[in-house]
């Protein structure tokens, strides 16, 4: 690097960076910096272009991590960027490009460094570098400062605001700005910086020193081609939303709880006037309708996801508002799309998808409104073409979905408790049904009683190879059988709440009981489900009869009729009542430490990150003590 542009292949070689690592202390009063930083390097607008920047500056970084606890260049390095930031506004104003520019490449060489500091050193080996100076023999408290300066500084750049605490809620507002407005990247002319004939003023000085500083907080972004997905088509909004949520899932301290989650938690619509709590320090004014609009836009992404699962579990105002939309088909379809196609994304997304709609189906306004939400043409749904179908029963259909996919491949309990909670919360709402929904409860009941049968056979013969044999281990299928009854009394208390609930409002579950009638007589006796039996069984047994007068050789619309008929005719004191079916969401019984690793995986996979190797993901796991 240097004075003159630079180009990957030479950075091995670049005398200015070897004295940067090498044995020599540089004072920051050094004219060396200004040689250093006035270079032309292209920022790498890719993740392949930064693991070929890493390849080439090993042997740089290495002698620098060798080096830098007996000259403390880094810390140099990073004490000229920190002054440079306290000139910034002077020199947009004064079009001091050259200025911009250099400060913008010290951010991007501390940014590099750093990189490679964190991935090959524990964090107590990382503070070393900022805190021990061998020329002494002891730590130094304004080295101890250094890192938390440049945390601070780097907040400043983004929220120009002077203190630490403040920086919490206009970071976060931003931050979530960065998100809603997912502005593009700056187009490559902005690396030039030409002069303007009128002078441009402060504004464009501002707007020069922005564009340049945008590459390094986009880690690249800009000029960059198109991206091939949606998340990545604003690096600044992605990485912004990154950033946002590994704030929010940091630890609390001992003395003071996360206060980014304190912000996120307690935001509230700019059309809320109500003043705010005393007691609530981070707060601050978005607008939602935006906010709402984003995060339909943007579920093609895991964070995203993540987002609206932050949002909708801890901020019960933005809960409270979405709630009351009167276009949730623009948020649920994302969601059902991502269940959907469970085969292509990962289990942490999925798993995200399926809490979200949990966390919605505990409010019984939502559960009656989705049904009343027609769809046509759900083009993406392939088993059956859907020409007309409520948001309800779709929903409905793809959670089934999930179910069964569980079932044959992932086997995860929480996977399967969730779907199933989902679906009792909203099982006393269901509202006309379409058929192919009420089929597929029934042939999910269907899938359910062959497990049974099986596990209970092999359960049957398992007993009787231990009256023969007592040195083979035998599998614990009296668990698996406890289990799988356990799913069963769930979907027969599902079928149950619905026609208890909503008889008159679903004629094709009826038909699709009634086509299905031979399924249920194997546990009307059955010890664990004879209570729940009780309704099902004088459903059936109810519209049987009026079937069998009718005649036979009944056709489909006309056994509708009969149903439709027979649900007036049916004494609604006859159906036994039972405790409402509602299942919250609990954070606290999900998998034990799902929720940080899953926030710095995002990180790690960042398409316009900066390159990670497999490795280095350890170095990341976070003590969650």
């Amino acid at each position: 690097m240097g004075s003159n542009s630079s180009r990957i292949g030479d950075l091995p070689k670049n005398e200015y960076l070897k004295k940067l690592s090498g044995t020599e202390s540089i004072s920051e009063n050094d004219p060396f910096w200004n040689q250093l930083l006035s270079f032309s390097f292209p920022a790498p607008t890719s993740s392949t272009e930064l693991k070929l920047l890493e390849e080439a500056t090993i042997s740089v970084c290495r002698s620098l991590v060798e080096n830098n606890p007996r000259t403390g260049n880094l810390g140099a390095l990073i004490k000229v960027f920190l002054s440079r930031t306290k000139e910034l506004k002077l020199s947009a104003e004064c079009q001091n490009h050259i200025f911009i520019w250099q400060t913008h490449n010290a951010l991007f060489i501390i940014c590099c460094l750093l990189k490679v500091f964190i991935c090959q050193m524990s964090e107590e080996e990382l503070q070393l570098h900022f805190t021990y100076e061998e020329k002494s023999g002891n730590y130094s408290s304004d080295s101890e400062d250094l890192l938390e300066e440049l945390l601070c500084c780097l907040m400043q750049l983004i929220t120009d605001i002077p203190l630490f605490l403040p920086y919490t809620s206009k970071l976060v507002k931003t931050l979530l700005y960065n998100f809603i407005r997912q502005e593009k990247p700056p187009p490559p002319g902005a690396h030039v910086f030409p002069q303007q004939s009128d002078g441009g003023g402060l504004l464009y000085g501002l707007a020069s020193g922005v564009a340049r500083l945008w590459t390094v907080f986009t880690l690249g972004g800009v000029g960059s081609k198109a991206a091939a997905s949606p998340e990545l088509s604003s690096p600044l909004a992605n990485q912004s939303l990154l950033l946002l949520l590994v704030l929010a899932n940091l630890t609390d301290a001992s003395d003071a709880p996360n206060p980014y989650r304190q912000a996120i938690m307690s935001f509230k619509n700019t059309q809320d006037s109500s003043p705010f709590p005393s007691s609530i320090p981070h707060a601050f004014q978005i607008n939602f309708n935006s906010l709402y609009t984003a995060l339909c836009e943007q579920q093609t992404s895991d964070q995203a996801t993540l987002l609206l699962y932050t949002l909708l579990h801890q901020n019960s105002n933005i809960r409270t508002y979405m709630l009351a939309r009167t276009d949730m088909e623009n948020l649920v379809l994302p969601i059902l799309e991502i269940l959907y196609h469970v085969e292509e994304r990962n289990s942490h997304h999925v798993y995200m998808a399926l809490i979200i709609l949990l966390i919605l189906t505990e409010d019984d306004g939502f559960n009656r409104s989705i049904h009343e939400v027609i769809l046509k043409n759900i083009t993406w749904y392939s088993e059956r073409v859907l020409t007309e179908i409520s948001l309800g029963s779709l929903l409905i259909l793809v959670v089934i979905r999930t179910i069964q996919y569980n079932m044959t491949r992932t086997r995860d309990k929480y996977l399967h408790t969730n779907c199933l909670a989902a679906l009792a919360n909203m099982s006393a709402q269901f509202r006309s049904l379409h058929q192919y929904a009420a089929q597929r409860i029934i042939s999910l009941f269907s899938l359910l009683s062959k497990k049974h049968n099986k596990v209970l056979e092999q359960a049957t013969q398992s007993l009787r190879g231990s009256l023969s044999s007592n040195d083979v281990p035998l599998p614990d299928y009296a668990q698996d059988l406890n289990v799988i009854e356990e799913v069963i009394r769930m979907m027969l208390e599902i079928i149950n709440s619905c026609l208890t609930n909503s008889l008159h409002h679903n004629p094709n579950l009826v038909y699709a009981l009634l086509y299905k009638r031979d399924l249920f007589e194997q546990f009307r006796t059955h010890p664990s489900f004879q209570d729940i039996m009780q309704n099902i069984d004088l459903v059936i047994t109810f519209f049987s009869s009026r079937l069998l007068q009718a005649g036979a050789e009944l056709s489909v619309e006309r056994v509708l009729e009969i149903i439709k008929q027979g649900i007036v005719a049916l004494p609604k004191d006859r159906l036994k009542k039972f405790p409402e079916l509602k299942f919250k969401y609990v954070e606290e019984e999900q998998p034990e430490e799902f929720f940080i690793p899953y926030v710095w995986s995002l990180v790690y996979n960042s398409a316009v990150g900066l390159y990670w190797n497999p490795q280095d993901i350890q170095l990341f796991t976070m003590d969650s003590d």
